[in-house]
């Protein structure tokens, strides 16, 4: 893509859950995400595409979007990790990175939930 951006998801299971099942938390993530028509993958699968920030490659749980910086697609992938995120039985939270800036998702109220993510996605979105 001639005008990339690079979203860095990293899944941090809940300390109940044990490598096997965090693993597949983060791959049933990526699933959901390459759903977009993005560039999703596993940190662990490969190097991170150039422009990626922000955590190791190597990161167990990580997953990176690359995507075109236009056509409004961040929001609907933050969108996916919300769903993601409210399905899940237990408390497992995502961090969002891009371009530097990190925010953690994880459950709460619906209200507490929509004012935290209206205003990352604004300073993110073109």
């Amino acid at each position: 893509m001639d005008d990339e951006r690079v979203v860095l998801l990293v899944v941090e299971p809940d300390p109940e859950v044990d490598p096997d099942s965090a693993d597949r938390l983060a791959r049933r993530l990526r699933t959901e995400v390459a759903a977009l028509d993005v560039d999703a993958r596993l940190a662990a699968d490969g190097p991170p595409p150039e422009g990626a920030k922000g955590a190791d490659a190597v990161t167990l749980g990580a997953v990176v979007v690359a995507m075109s910086a236009a056509g409004g697609v961040f929001p609907l992938v933050i969108e996916t990790v919300r769903d993601w995120l409210a399905r899940q039985a237990a408390r497992h939270r995502v961090s969002v990175t891009i371009d530097g800036d990190t925010i953690a998702l994880e459950k709460a109220s619906a209200a507490e939930r929509r004012a935290l993510v209206d205003a990352y996605v604004q300073r993110h979105s073109g």
